[in-house]
């Protein structure tokens, strides 16, 4: 009787482990893999046959400027289909050309030429195209949602939210979508959720392809953030039907079978066929740091000398700045770059997180009151990210503000999903 009652017991536990193995585990192979071996991404070709015949339009007829902007456009799609910088750059140079033959004095192409620059993280100068255009006053709703835009990424946030109350219109698209995005800077991911659930209905209805590609991946991205993975992992999928090539949709899915179920060489795999078609200098990071999980030092090594190679291209100038001061900062020989490196990022873009940043180095540094110090005065209820969060309790533990760094670790075991298995012991240890 003794031996069936272990027996039972023995079943009993295994068919738990099972279970929750099972509940760890929302992708499948089966729903994503026809994605990765896509055929010819055929609305890269469209843009490249687009660009080619602006091209040849302007050297027939170069005095058409419109034709400029034309091919700016062509070069911004095949960016954001392959991560080629230089093509950003390309547009860049058509985009001055416009605005210099209509002396700046149009506000659309004040708004495109600013919108290239934000994807550079050039934020301080769109913003001072946007502000030109506004006082232009053509298609005025537009510039103001695009200055809500920079302020908000510049750390601006009373300048952000005035011209939140400027667009807000019940029921309109485009308010939607930053009332969401300004719900999740002020911590309210349920908000944020709710508001672009709101707008996924009118981009829907909408049958716009492209609207509904954008918002499926915003979605997936906040419903990470709330801890709903399945539903992040569908929305992804969204995305995909829509664009086989998408690759962004592509990364969620590797980190969801990265961090949530934890299996790093399916994530590695999904991760270099994306890096087939689409590069951009993260994936080397991210993908460093699944190699530093799988404990394959050599793959790691690789992956962060192929990141230091790419961005090396003069052509990214400050995008990967905050990147490249954290990297710095694990290294103690690198430290003092570190700090120069967020000293510019703050210049450019002082935002709580930009701050995080400084801290976080000062901590690195052994200046362990000077980094207190800055995440007081600059980050201390001013944002909720996980990462600035982590270094916040962090911080506080090595001043011996034990009962603070306590009170944010429950939270960040809440986020450890979004902060990667990486952290997860660095969290149970503060």
């Amino acid at each position: 009787m003794k031996t069936i009652n272990q027996i039972a017991f023995i079943f009993l536990l295994l068919l738990t482990v099972s279970c929750n193995n099972q509940s760890k585990q929302v992708t499948s192979t089966d729903d994503y893999t026809v994605y990765l071996e896509t055929p010819e991404n055929e609305m890269l070709q469209l843009a490249k046959a687009d660009f080619t015949f602006w091209e040849k339009k302007l050297e027939k007829e170069p005095s058409q400027f419109p034709y400029l902007a034309k091919a700016a456009a062509s070069q911004s799609q095949i960016f954001n289909k392959t991560g080629n910088i230089e093509a950003l750059i390309k547009a860049e140079t058509y985009l001055i050309k416009v605005n210099e033959t209509t002396n700046y004095n149009n506000a659309g192409y004040l708004r495109t030429l600013a919108r290239n620059y934000v994807s550079q993280h050039r934020f301080k100068e769109a913003l001072t195209l946007l502000k030109k255009a506004e006082i232009n006053g053509e298609g005025l709703k537009g510039t103001q949602k695009m200055l809500f835009d920079v302020h908000l990424e510049i750390g601006n946030f009373e300048a952000a939210k005035t011209y939140l109350e400027q667009i807000r219109r019940d029921g309109d698209f485009d308010y939607l979508i930053r009332l969401s995005k300004w719900s999740d800077h002020r911590g309210n991911v349920d908000a944020a959720i709710k508001y672009m659930e709101q707008a996924k209905v009118i981009a829907e209805a909408s049958k716009m392809a492209p609207t509904k590609q954008w918002v499926y991946t915003n979605l997936a991205d906040y419903y990470g953030h709330a801890g709903r993975i399945n539903e992040s992992y569908q929305h992804y999928l969204k995305a995909l039907e829509i664009d086989t090539n998408d690759a962004y949709a592509k990364k969620g899915i590797a980190w969801i079978v990265y961090s949530f179920e934890k299996n790093p060489e399916e994530a590695l795999r999904i991760l270099n066929e994306v890096t087939k078609t689409y590069n951009a200098p993260d994936y080397h990071l991210l993908k460093a740091e699944i190699a530093d999980f799988k404990g394959d030092k050599n793959l790691k090594e690789t992956q962060l000398k192929l990141y230091e190679k790419a961005v090396n291209n003069p052509f990214y100038g400050d995008m990967y700045n905050a990147h490249n001061a954290k990297l710095y900062a694990e290294n103690k020989n690198q430290t003092a770059d570190a700090l120069r490196i967020a000293n510019i990022e703050i210049e450019n873009r002082p935002t709580p997180q930009s701050y995080d940043l400084l801290a976080w180095t000062y901590f690195k540094q052994g200046d362990i009151k000077e980094a207190l110090e800055i995440m007081e005065a600059f980050v201390v209820g001013k944002t909720f990210e996980p990462e600035a969060m982590l270094h916040l309790a962090i911080i506080y533990k090595a001043n011996g503000n034990l009962n603070e760094a306590e009170n944010l670790k429950k939270e960040l075991l809440e986020s450890a999903f979004e902060l990667g298995p990486m952290v997860e012991n660095e969290i149970k240890n503060i």
